[in-house]
């Protein structure tokens, strides 16, 4: 088909209008930017300069078929890319290309509201993927700009100012927050899915399902948070803050892998030392596993599972911020013996590979003769035989453990914690080794440790008769400052060093951790504002035993509340404005002057009304006549000036016109009205004669005769 010319009829939309709209789709487009592929976001940027370019030089549009090929591409391409239409990032980048292609044939302000609500969809499946408080100013700019928008497209001829326009969205956005908080507060929160780390031969710390630290020859750090602590109550030792992530079994002589098929009975624990109640805000990593400090009593909720090995595994993967509350003891005692099963697969090691490593560790038993003495000579050989702790280890050979205790003796917390549960499975000792984070930052701004994806650790858990499973750190003999520092600070060659130290300069410190803080709070008192957090606000608002109920009560309140408040505020736009100063001044004088005559008509101005009050000589009006005058004189006069405003509308107080009110009869009526120029000449207004009062009396009186 042929191409369609472009619009010049009143239906068609302005380059000013055709500006606001493209303006809110680049807003739109722009909240995606770092999470969709590039080339969506320049297709997006192309047809907004395109459109642009036509309405510009009034050029035809592309036709029918030019339109349904580019969108039948675009398709195509998203397909492509996602490999479905499902999703919230397909979804968008549909709607976005769609939207783009939408603006070939956007000629009338239908056309146009077509593309402010794409935008508003955009806004929100960005709002939906990303709720952080740094882009939530982005979101409030983006719909003011789309309200605004709307407003300019309600009359697209009207040339209705840029600043207009926002004042006017600025307005509605005041109108609709009373019910917004209403609604958030009040409105029963439904129970949803409350469940929505880095990856080669240079990795980054922080946590997977498998560990073979003899493929890493340089282990890069990650400051970002993996999860934030905020005790209840009691707060255990810093070298106690062990968070337990996946528990690793199975190995191959190079890799430890955490084994989903395997279970065993757990044995019934006895838990000492005081309970530990705390809250954990879980940061998204994509996996199934949550964190709990050392050893958990029980799971959160009935969505996650609490393992044989005390792991926490969740249903659905982290994909959004959670969070959770647990209680944990740091020490616990078996009250079972292990099972013969457990411990059959927690000894188990392949026969052909680490023989040097499993020679020593029967070596080690027959000298040690019982598992506690067994722990000691191997931390004992780890402190006195030259191993070190660092982050740019070498890579090690096929038989990993051999070559890590017998070459190269270089390695970091994975490397101690292998090779460690390796010598104990040779000598015949359950074993496993333990991923997480140890430690944590304290922020004492928002009272909580931040522990971040540079503390994750790895260590030990040994199987001993009578005690049960017991945490061995390997680690804390070669490097003891590792539990006391971030690993962080101990990577003086790393490319990030240099920046971390700018950072943790005091007021750069400060501020990043009050940041942290305005962030956790964000989350925990907005995002995380759930039923319970619902019910614990009614408590405080007086209401016992608190229920759903209460919530619709208040709820309906709130919108009452509302809907008087808007009905006022509406009420307030019809009444007729009541002017300025020197107004009010005119309308108290009015009012005065219907003490002694009919009050004036609507149509009478002030002059007229002067000269009718003089005509028919009215008794007690000649008082006020001046201030009548001056009104006029300044109001439609050109030598007003703003001190000669404020004396008349101090001169037309009440109590002024009340003393006024009282003052002597019998003064010229001329004099009355023509004292009006602030210099103090009289002057004849009107055309009056300089009478008084009781002289026109007798003048109607002889011509009624």
């Amino acid at each position: 088909m042929s191409a369609v010319p472009a619009l010049h009829g009143p239906d068609a939309l302005p380059l000013r209008a055709l500006l606001w709209v493209l303006a809110c789709l680049v807003g739109a487009v722009a909240l995606h930017i770092d999470r969709l592929p590039a080339w969506i976001s320049l297709t997006a940027l192309a047809f907004v300069v395109s459109r642009y370019a036509l309405q510009l030089r009034e050029v035809s549009f592309p036709g029918s078929w030019v339109r349904a090929i580019l969108a039948l591409g675009l398709l195509l391409a998203v397909v492509a890319q996602f490999h479905t239409f499902g999703g919230l990032a397909a979804g968008s980048a549909l709607l976005i290309c769609m939207s783009a292609v939408k603006l070939l044939e956007t000629h009338t302000r239908r056309d146009a509201l077509v593309i402010v609500a794409s935008s508003l969809f955009l806004m929100l499946s960005a709002c939906l993927d990303r709720q952080s408080l740094l882009r939530t100013p982005l979101y409030v700019a983006e719909t003011w700009l789309t309200c605004a928008a709307l407003g300019v497209l309600s009359a697209p001829h009207a040339h209705l100012s840029a600043r207009t326009a926002f004042l006017i969205a600025g307005r509605g956005f005041l109108f609709g927050a009373p019910v917004s908080v209403a609604l958030f507060l009040f409105f029963p929160r439904i129970q949803g899915q409350i469940w929505a780390l880095p990856a080669g031969q240079t990795a980054v710390t922080g946590l997977s399902d498998e560990m073979s630290p003899g493929a890493i020859s340089q282990l890069s750090e990650v400051d970002d948070p993996a999860f934030r602590v905020r005790f209840l109550g009691h707060t255990p030792a810093p070298q106690d803050l062990y968070w337990r992530g996946p528990v690793l079994h199975s190995f191959d002589g190079y890799t430890w892998r955490r084994d989903q098929l395997v279970n065993y009975r757990q044995e019934h624990l006895d838990f000492l030392g005081l309970p530990i109640v705390y809250r954990i805000t879980l940061e998204p990593h994509q996996r199934n596993w949550l964190f709990s400090l050392d050893t958990a009593i029980g799971a959160p909720n009935s969505s996650v599972l609490l393992t044989f090995d005390s792991q926490l595994i969740a249903i659905q993967p982290v994909t959004q911020v959670i969070s959770y509350e647990l209680t944990s003891h740091v020490a616990t005692r078996s009250l079972d013996p292990l099972s013969i099963n457990a411990r059959r697969y927690d000894t188990q090691l392949p026969g052909n590979r680490n023989p040097r490593s499993i020679a020593l560790g029967q070596r080690l038993i027959t000298q040690a003769g019982s598992t506690e003495a067994l722990i000691k000579l191997v931390l004992d050989y780890f402190r006195r035989d030259g191993f070190e702790y660092t982050l740019t280890p070498p890579k090690l050979d096929l038989d990993s453990i051999d070559d890590f205790l017998f070459n190269t003796k270089r390695g970091f917390c994975g490397h101690f914690a292998s090779a460690f549960v390796t010598l104990m499975r040779a000598a015949g000792v359950p074993a496993r080794v333990v991923t997480g984070y140890q430690g944590g930052e304290w922020n004492p701004i928002g009272g909580y440790y931040i522990v971040r994806q540079s503390d994750a650790h790895a260590w030990a858990e040994v199987w001993i008769d009578g005690r049960g499973w017991q945490r061995v750190d390997p680690t804390a003999v070669v490097a003891p400052e590792r539990l006391l520092r971030a690993a962080s600070e101990l990577a003086a060659n790393d490319e990030q060093a240099g920046f971390r130290m700018f950072a943790n300069l005091g007021f750069l410190s400060r501020l990043r951790l009050g940041w942290d803080a305005a962030n956790t709070w964000w989350h925990d008192k907005v995002l995380d504002f759930n039923m319970r957090a619902q019910l614990s606000l009614l408590e405080k608002m007086g209401f016992r035993s608190p229920s759903p109920r209460h919530l619709g009560w208040l709820l309906a309140a709130g919108l009452t509340l509302w809907l008087g408040w808007l009905a006022w505020q509406l009420g307030r736009n019809f009444r007729p404005k009541r002017g300025d100063a020197l107004a009010q001044a005119y309308r108290r004088l009015c009012k005065e002057l219907s003490r002694y005559a009919p009050p004036r008509a609507a149509h009478e101005g002030p002059t007229d009304y002067a000269r009718r009050l003089s005509l028919e000589a009215t008794q007690g009006a000649e008082r006020f006549l001046p201030l009548l005058m001056r009104y006029a004189a300044l109001r439609f006069g050109s030598h007003s000036t703003g001190a000669a405003r404020r004396r008349l509308v101090q001169q037309t107080r009440w109590w002024r016109l009340r003393a006024l009110r009282a003052a002597p009869h019998g003064r010229s009526l001329g004099c009355a009205i023509g004292i009006i120029d602030e210099g103090g000449r009289s002057t004849s207004i009107l055309g009056l004669q300089a009478v008084t009062i009781d002289q026109i009396v007798q003048r109607r009186a002889r011509d009624a005769e």
